[in-house]
């Protein structure tokens, strides 16, 4: 679906991929409604940009703020034609056996709970229109085991499951849909997710991979969302990885365990 003349929503507007998707979607002729929880970000992006946006400050997690978006988005703009569901945390960077129960609860009700209540308000509405977008953002952590970040790659594998799923069951509808896995990209979801960032060891191998900007990252999913890839892999590590864990998962998952191994310590 080619997004000029489109209005497309995105939550995590507020900064990181989300903020860039909203500047390249813009760029292209699209119209967007911004969504974030923190509402300051959003006024900042709006100043920034221009004409063609509003913003919407609110909680994910809150099915019936969520439920009431629609309505909102149609107030503002007239229509609805996609959906970006970017917004996502990541979790302390301990291990399982030593993770809070309130932040995992955190992190699944963000990541997964709110794609779910953004997919179930919108999707009656993109059923309407002539042709219709949903992009749901992943990790690579989503289909590779990553330590220390275990209850994220699992929120984010429901995420990748229920996406699939929505492309499986909306395949004789005019509702495309798309799911994204970002490898390692330059964004402030450290910070915004409350969790501090661990120091890499003296001669890591993601050097290997350069982080992609957030910038570029929002490029290649609004390219793939133009040309309806089901998939959608941002950055050379996510690509590898993808090739890698599926030729041999077992030891993909040492490779990663090695990595992360210092960083558990």
């Amino acid at each position: 679906m080619h997004v000029q003349n489109k209005v497309i929503v995105v939550t995590g507007a507020g900064g990181g991929i989300g903020g860039e998707l909203v500047r390249s979607l813009l760029a292209r002729g699209a119209k967007v409604a911004a969504v974030d929880l923190r509402e300051e970000p959003l006024h900042q992006l709006a100043d920034g940009v221009g004409q063609n946006i509003s913003i919407h400050a609110m909680n994910i997690t809150d099915k019936d703020a969520v439920a009431k978006l629609p309505q909102q988005v149609i107030d503002a703009h007239g229509s609805i034609d996609g959906v970006i569901n970017c917004a996502g945390i990541i979790q302390p960077f301990v291990k399982v056996n030593d993770l809070a129960y309130d932040a995992i609860d955190k992190v699944v009700q963000v990541n997964f709970y709110g794609t779910l209540y953004m997919t179930k308000a919108f999707l009656p509405h993109l059923l309407k229109r002539p042709e219709a977008h949903i992009v749901n953002v992943s990790s690579m952590g989503g289909f590779l085991p990553v330590p220390g970040q275990s209850i994220y790659g699992a929120s984010k594998a429901a995420v990748k499951l229920l996406t699939e799923g929505l492309y499986a069951e909306l395949l004789d509808t005019n509702v495309r849909v798309s799911v994204v896995f970002p490898g390692a990209t330059k964004t402030n979801i450290s910070d915004n997710s409350g969790v501090p960032a661990p120091a890499m060891p003296d001669g890591d191998k993601a050097q290997d991979f350069p982080m992609l900007s957030a910038e570029a990252a929002a490029k290649i999913i609004v390219d793939g969302m133009e040309k309806n890839k089901p998939q959608i892999f941002t950055g050379k590590d996510s690509k590898m990885m993808n090739r890698l864990y599926r030729l041999n998962p077992v030891s993909a998952t040492k490779l990663i365990a090695k990595q992360m191994k210092s960083l558990l310590s």
